[in-house]
């Protein structure tokens, strides 16, 4: 499992935890979220979310 981050507003996509408050469920990958999917705080696409350590 991987940690994203917004390259717009620093906001962390952590694949171990999902997005329970998009209805998201922890363990899923960055690049199987829905193409709809966008950061939560800023609105940027998943495309604009880079791997951090």
């Amino acid at each position: 499992m991987k940690r994203w981050q917004c390259s717009f507003c620093s906001h962390i996509y952590d694949e171990r935890l999902g997005d329970p408050d998009h209805d998201i469920p922890p363990g899923t990958r960055l690049e199987d979220l829905p193409d709809d999917w966008t950061c939560p705080d800023c609105g940027a696409s998943k495309a604009d979310y880079f791997e951090i350590a």
